[in-house]
């Protein structure tokens, strides 16, 4: 071997076994075996990073995983890193290196526990302007067998016998990525939904055990999606908001793996209500006359279309689409329409759903931050029914959902959380809902919803400022947007303010008196200029805020 490449081979074998042993010290120091678990690690990555200012002046780097986005495992080169060539880390180091990583790989030393059944070994070398990336897999089929058994032997005593042993959460945790590993099992709609579904009935017995099988296999679906099946078709940009862009080359669909795709899409849609649209308009893409359909009429989990006395209704899950004609405008039409659209949502349709309205009625709340969307209509017509109050908090109660908004705008700041329309307007129109208001504006995510912040003043104009509604009045301030907006119409004349105020947070209590009064140094100059009895109440205020910081 070239006397270059055998210096850095030597150099970086050295850290490797030095960090093996490290790391093989404190993986044998687990309590817990993981039954389904071959071992921990399945990536070695050895990297040449090149120098800001020169590129011989730059570190090598050594991970074990592929998240790493930095290493303490660092260390430089001696001369010999003038001497390397593309020729010889491909044809010389490269090889070495993966022949000694597939021996320490297959001898399991210093405990089993260590290697995955597969290992991608990867090295990267920047030079001045290019980069050399190489790679090779190694599979162990031994013990790729073993957990083939191991697996197997889970799945007929925890999941289809009739015992009552339930697994653990680290057993469900790699269970369900197993589910879409092509070494292990077939990602076949007929293989993988019987297991879900019986494993997810045996854990209606543990809720936290069950959300947690929910969680899992949602997100190992979605990776089995977008790391394997899309890539094929499609090229992918942007982080999080992903765009497929089709390949004009792409590989023909294979069927079963279409069947997985859809099914994958429905089963992850039951958390990410938005994903089964986009998935299912990628595979109409791919040809799938099932997606379409889908598209055209839902999953079928729902009868698609209503036929009532004075209403027609329709709706799509996969595109989140509620459709209300109003055959008479009149009071029970709309009780017709709410009984409707709740007995869809008991049901699991989705919470963030748009509403498609055909009415001649068209009223709105007047509250200027709402967007005058079709569902805002519905609900402000439905509001002009007292009689329908109770209705329509039978309905917020059923859909609010905390991070969670309609899709009937666009995303932006007019977006609001289910049952927004309804509660809000409830609160404006009857006394009796004071209670609901207050328990919408604990739920709603002030960071990432402001609609609600202009309600304070609208409330006020409705109902004024009585004793009485104090505690209602705080409620609805601390549900504003996070840095506290000024309330123009608020004026405080009695000490009830500081009663509502007790038992808050400071940050709660700060935020109240900066929507009241902008900041505290103008509740201090109001104060001093106040007559009793407002002076009184609002030095209580101030004697409150240095009581709590």
């Amino acid at each position: 071997m070239n006397q270059a490449a055998e210096a850095l081979l030597n150099k970086v074998w050295k850290e490797i076994t030095t960090i093996y042993e490290q790391e093989s010290k404190r993986i044998n120091e687990f309590e817990n075996q993981r039954t389904l678990q071959a071992g921990v690690h399945n990536y070695l990555r050895v990297a040449w990073r090149k120098g800001k200012f020169t590129w011989s002046k730059g570190k090598f780097q050594i991970d074990f995983s592929k998240l790493s986005l930095s290493s303490s495992n660092k260390f430089g080169a001696d001369a010999y890193i003038m001497e390397l060539t593309d020729e010889l880390l491909i044809d010389e180091f490269f090889p070495a290196l993966c022949g000694l990583v597939d021996d320490l790989f297959r001898s399991e030393e210093l405990g089993s526990r260590f290697f995955d059944y597969k290992l991608e070994v990867v090295f990267e070398f920047e030079w001045e302007r290019s980069k050399l990336t190489l790679n090779k897999q190694l599979l162990n089929e031994p013990k790729l067998n073993q957990l083939q058994n191991t697996l197997d032997h889970f799945i007929q005593t925890r999941i289809l016998s009739d015992s009552p042993v339930l697994p653990d959460e680290k057993d469900v945790f790699f269970f369900a990525y197993h589910l879409v590993n092509s070494d292990l099992m077939k990602q076949e709609v007929v293989v993988i939904d019987p297991l879900i579904r019986r494993l997810s009935d045996k854990l209606n017995t543990n809720q936290e055990l069950k959300n947690g099988l929910i969680s899992r296999y949602t997100l190992a679906l979605k990776k089995w999606v977008n790391d394997y099946f899309l890539l094929q078709h499609f090229t992918r940009s942007g982080d999080y908001d992903m765009t497929w862009t089709l390949k004009e080359d792409h590989p023909s669909v294979d069927t079963r793996e279409m069947d997985f795709f859809l099914y994958a899409a429905l089963q992850i849609g039951f958390t990410e209500t938005d994903i089964p649209q986009k998935y299912m308009e990628l595979a109409v893409q791919l040809g799938s006359k099932e997606a379409a359909d889908y598209l055209k009429n839902g999953s079928g989990k729902f009868a698609h279309t209503y036929r009532g006395e004075l209403i027609e209704g329709r709706n799509n899950d996969i595109t989140q689409t509620i459709e209300i004609c109003i055959l008479s405008e009149e009071e029970l039409a709309y009780k017709e329409a709410l009984d409707y659209i709740i007995n869809l949502l008991k049901q699991a349709f989705p919470k963030s759903y748009q509403l498609k309205l055909k009415s001649s009625q068209k009223n709105f709340l007047p509250l200027k931050e709402l967007a005058k969307s079709e569902l805002h209509q519905f609900f402000a017509n439905a509001l002009s029914y007292p009689a329908l109050f109770p209705k329509l908090a039978e309905y917020v109660d059923t859909a609010m959902e905390e991070f969670a908004w309609y899709e009937d705008v666009e995303p932006s700041e007019e977006s609001v959380m289910p049952g927004t329309y309804a509660a809000m307007g409830l609160g404006l129109y009857s006394e009796d809902y004071f209670p609901l208001v207050c328990r919408y504006m604990e739920l709603v995510d002030t960071e990432h919803q402001s609609a609600q912040d202009s309600y304070a003043e609208t409330f006020i104009e409705a109902h004024g400022v009585k004793i009485e509604l104090m505690p209602v009045i705080v409620s609805i301030l601390l549900g504003g947007i996070d840095e506290g907006t000024l309330v123009k119409n608020l004026t405080i004349d009695s000490p009830e303010l500081v009663e509502a105020l007790k038992g808050k947070e400071i940050y709660e209590y700060e935020m109240v008196l900066r929507r009241i009064f902008g900041s505290m140094e103008k509740l201090e100059a109001v104060a001093q200029k106040a007559q009793p009895p407002l002076k009184e109440a609002l030095e209580q205020l101030l004697a409150l805020q240095i009581e709590m910081t």
